[in-house]
C-alpha cells in the first residue's frame, strides 16, 4: 500500500512531470560528468565543480520561459560565473578577505535583482559559485580546472534543457494579457448592446469571464522569474497595460450598471464603445508573436469625435454621465494600446501623448536599470533592505566557518543561505525542516558509511541519490529535501575524500551553526519584512495620490497650476510599492493580522495620474473658474476622497478597518446633484463639470473595491 500511496502523491504534486523531467536532466549531466572528472580524467577537483557547478544551475537557479529561453541565459551567465570563482579563488588565502568578499559579492548579486527577474533566478546559484571557490586550501594555479568544471556543467546543462524531456512551453504573461483583453473586449462589446440595443440585459456571462480573465494577471498569480517585474521598458509597458486593463474593466462595468432602463439607439457613449473593443482585440493580438502593431488611427478618430458631442446641445446630464464615462474608458484603452505597442518594440510608440507614463520609453535599458537602481538606494526599499540581511549573514557565516577551521565550512554558508528568508516569521518557518532535515539525513548517512565501505557502492547509488534529491524530495516537502541532499552529500565526498561516520558528524554541526546565524540575521536585520515596508511606502503612495487628486480639482478651479510636482511624487513612490509589493507575496503572512486587499488598495493609486493627466487635456487648468456653485460641490467631493485616502494609508499602516469610503454617485443621482448648479450656465462649462465629477466618482468606486462587503453589486 505504501509504494502506491507515494507515487500517487508524487502524480498529485506533479501533474505534467515537470520536476521530475528537471530532476532528470540535473541527474544526467552530473553523473556523466562526475564520473567522468573523477573516475576517467582522475581529478576531484574538476568533478567537484562539474558536480556542483550542474547542482548550482540546475536546482538553485530559477529560469523563466521555454527551454531554449534558460538554455541561452545560462550560456551568458557564463562571463559572470567564471568571474565569481576567480574572485572566490584569490580571496580564499585569508579568512577575512574571502569574508570581505562575501560581504560585497553577497549584496551585489542580491541586489542586482531590483532590475531584473532573471537575476533573481540567478541570484542563489551565483552565490553558490563564489562560496564553493572562497575556502581553502587557497590554490590560484587550479583554476583553470575550476573553470573548466563549471562550463562544462553549464554548457552540458543548457543543452540538456533544449534536447532532453524538454517542458511545455509555459504560458506566458503576454498570452495572458492578451486573453484577457480579449474578454474585456467582449464585455466592452456587450455594454454598448445594453446602451442601445433593446433586448439585451445585463452583460452579465462576459462581465464574470472578464473579470476572471483579468484576475489571473495580478502579480502575486504567477510565478515572480515570469512575471514582468523588471526595470526594463518592454517589462514596464506590460505592467502599465495590465493596470489599464483593469480600469477598463471596471469603468465598463460602470457604465453598465448606469445604463438606461430604456436603450437609447443612437448613444454616443455606445458609439465610442465599439471602436475601444476593436482597438482593445487588435491590441492583444499585437502582444503575441508575428502579429503587426496595434493602429490607432480609427481609435483616435472615435475619441475625437466623442469630444465635441459632449458638449453639444442643451445640458442633458445623463446623456453626459455616460459620455464622459466612455471619454475616460476610451483614455485607458489608448493607454493599454500604447503600452502593447511598446512592450512590442516600439520604444517611442505615441510617447508624446503621454510624457510622464511612458517616459522610460525614451530611454535605454542601461539607463533604465540605472534609476532602478537608484530609487532601491533608499531607507525603506525591501530589495536593499534584504541584500544586506543576505550579505551580512554570509560574511558572518564565512568568519565562522574560517575561524573554526571547519573542513566542509561551505557547508555553512549554505544553511544559512537555505534558512535566512526576508523576515523573521519566514525564517523561523524555514529552520525547522531544515533542522529536521538535516538529523534524518545525518542519522541515515552514519548508519550507510558503517554499513557500506565500498566505494564502488556510492559510485552506482549517485544517480538514484540525484534524483532523489532533486526530484522526490522536493515533491515530499523540505524535510524530506533536506535529508536527501544530507545523504546525497555524503554519498558525493565519500568518493572524493573518505571520511566515514564524521562526515555525517561535520554535516550536523555545519547545518547547525549556519541555521543559527541565519536566524539571527532574520530576528537581528529588519525582522518585519517587506511586509512593514509595503506598509510604510503604501501608506506613503495613496497618501501622496490624495493630494494629487485634491490638486487636480484645484487646478481646474483655476486656484492653482497643474500639479505637476504631485504627479512626479506619486511615481516616484509607485516604484517603491511595487517592489515591496512583489517580494511580500514571497512571504509567510503574520495570520494574526488583518490581511489587506492589496490588489484593490493598489489600484486605487495606480490610476490616479494618468487619469489627471488625461482629464488636464480635455479639461484646462481653470475652465470652470467663476462657477462658485460648482466650486463647492467638487471641493466637497475632492475633500472627502482626500480624507478617504488618508484613512486608506491609516488603515495600510496599522492594519486597523478606515473609516467609510466614499459611495460612487451613480448616472441618475448625478442629475439630483448637478441639477440645481445648471441654472444659465452654458453646455461647455456642464460638460467640464460633469467630465470632472465623474473622474471624482470612478476613484470613489475604486476605493469601495478595497471592501467589496460594502457594496456588492460590484466585483472585488
Amino acid at each position: 500500500m505504501r509504494g502506491p500511496s507515494l507515487v500517487g502523491r508524487l502524480r498529485r504534486r506533479d501533474p505534467n512531470g515537470a520536476v521530475l523531467r528537471r530532476a532528470a536532466r540535473l541527474t544526467l549531466v552530473a553523473s556523466v560528468l562526475f564520473y567522468a572528472c573523477r573516475y576517467g580524467v582522475g581529478s576531484p577537483l574538476l568533478a567537484t565543480y562539474a558536480l556542483f557547478g550542474t547542482i548550482a544551475a540546475g536546482a538553485f537557479a530559477q529560469l523563466p520561459g521555454p527551454a531554449s529561453q534558460r538554455a541561452r541565459i545560462l550560456v551568458t551567465s557564463l562571463p559572470a560565473v567564471w568571474a565569481l570563482i576567480a574572485a572566490g579563488t584569490l580571496l580564499a588565502w585569508s579568512t577575512w578577505a574571502a569574508a570581505g568578499g562575501m560581504l560585497v559579492i553577497g549584496f551585489v548579486v542580491a541586489f542586482a535583482g531590483v532590475g531584473s527577474p532573471r537575476l533573481v533566478g540567478l541570484a542563489s546559484a551565483f552565490q553558490l559559485f563564489y562560496i564553493l571557490a572562497s575556502f581553502p586550501p587557497y590554490q590560484p594555479d587550479s583554476l583553470p580546472q575550476r573553470l573548466g568544471g563549471v562550463t562544462l556543467a553549464i554548457v552540458l546543462l543548457a543543452a540538456a534543457e533544449v534536447v532532453l524531456w524538454p517542458d511545455p512551453v509555459p504560458v506566458s504573461y503576454r498570452q495572458l494579457l492578451a486573453r484577457a483583453a480579449d474578454g474585456v473586449a467582449a464585455f466592452v462589446d456587450a455594454t454598448a448592446d445594453a446602451l442601445t440595443a433593446p433586448g439585451h440585459g445585463a452583460p452579465d456571462g462576459r462581465r464574470e469571464r472578464a473579470y476572471d480573465l483579468v484576475a489571473v494577471l495580478g502579480l502575486a498569480r504567477n510565478p515572480r522569474e515570469s512575471s514582468p517585474t523588471a526595470a526594463g521598458a518592454q517589462d514596464r509597458a506590460l505592467r502599465i497595460s495590465a493596470a489599464a486593463l483593469r480600469e477598463v474593466l471596471a469603468t465598463a462595468d460602470r457604465l453598465a450598471t448606469d445604463a438606461p432602463s430604456t436603450p437609447i439607439p443612437d448613444l454616443a457613449a455606445a458609439r465610442l464603445l465599439r471602436p475601444c473593443a476593436d482597438a482593445i482585440r487588435a491590441a492583444s493580438r499585437s502582444l503575441l508573436s508575428g502579429a503587426p502593431q496595434v493602429d490607432l488611427r480609427d481609435l483616435d478618430a472615435a475619441i475625437g469625435a466623442a469630444e465635441p458631442s459632449v458638449g453639444s446641445g442643451p445640458p442633458d446630464v445623463p446623456r453626459m454621465c455616460r459620455d464622459a464615462t466612455a471619454l475616460a474608458l476610451a483614455d485607458q484603452v489608448r493607454i493599454f494600446a500604447v503600452g502593447t505597442r511598446i512592450a512590442a518594440g516600439a520604444r517611442t510608440a505615441d510617447v508624446d501623448a503621454y510624457p510622464r507614463l511612458f517616459e522610460y520609453a525614451r530611454h535605454s535599458a542601461w539607463t533604465l536599470y540605472r534609476r532602478q537602481f537608484r530609487a532601491h538606494l533608499a531607507p525603506r526599499s525591501a530589495h536593499l533592505h534584504s541584500a544586506l540581511r543576505l550579505a551580512v549573514a554570509l560574511a558572518i557565516a564565512r568568519v565562522a566557518a574560517g575561524v573554526l577551521h571547519l573542513n566542509h565550512g561551505f557547508w555553512v554558508l549554505l544553511a544559512t543561505l537555505t534558512v535566512l528568508r526576508t523576515s523573521a516569521a519566514d525564517t523561523r518557518t524555514a529552520l525547522r525542516p531544515a533542522v529536521l532535515g538535516t538529523i534524518a539525513g545525518v542519522v541515515a548517512s552514519g548508519l550507510l558509511v558503517l554499513v557500506v565501505q565500498e566505494p564502488v557502492v556510492y559510485a552506482v547509488v549517485l544517480p538514484v541519490a540525484l534524483l532523489l534529491a532533486f526530484g522526490v524530495g522536493r515533491l515530499l516537502g523540505p524535510v524530506w529535501q533536506q535529508a536527501l541532499f544530507t545523504l546525497l552529500l555524503t554519498v558525493v565526498f565519500t568518493q572524493l575524500s573518505p571520511e566515514g561516520w564524521r562526515l555525517a558528524e561535520a554535516r550536523l554541526v555545519d547545518v547547525g551553526l549556519g541555521a543559527v546565524i541565519g536566524v539571527l540575521a532574520g530576528v537581528a536585520m529588519w525582522p518585519r519584512g517587506a511586509g512593514h515596508d509595503l506598509r510604510h511606502n503604501a501608506a506613503r503612495y495613496l497618501a501622496a495620490s490624495g493630494t494629487a487628486v485634491e490638486r487636480t480639482v484645484e487646478a481646474v478651479l483655476g486656484d492653482a497650476q497643474r500639479p505637476e510636482h504631485d504627479f512626479d511624487q506619486v511615481g516616484r513612490r509607485m516604484i517603491l510599492v511595487d517592489s515591496s509589493y512583489c517580494q511580500y507575496h514571497s512571504e509567510r503572512h503574520d495570520p494574526g493580522r488583518a490581511q489587506l486587499n492589496w490588489d484593490a488598495a493598489l489600484s486605487a493609486g495606480h490610476h490616479v495620474v494618468p487619469g489627471a493627466e488625461s482629464l488636464l487635456r480635455r479639461n484646462p487648468p481653470g475652465c470652470l473658474a467663476g462657477w462658485p456653485a460648482a466650486a463647492a460641490l467638487l471641493r466637497d467631493t475632492a475633500g472627502h476622497l482626500r480624507s478617504a485616502y488618508d484613512d486608506l494609508a491609516d488603515e495600510v499602516t496599522h492594519g486597523q478597518p478606515a473609516g467609510a469610503m466614499p459611495v460612487p454617485i451613480d448616472c441618475v443621482d448625478e442629475v439630483d446633484r448637478l441639477g440645481p448648479l445648471l441654472g444659465d450656465v452654458d453646455s461647455a462649462a456642464v460638460r467640464h463639470l460633469v467630465e470632472v465629477d465623474r473622474w471624482l466618482a470612478g476613484l470613489a468606486d475604486s476605493l469601495t473595491r478595497i471592501h467589496p462587503d460594502a457594496d456588492a453589486t460590484r466585483r472585488p
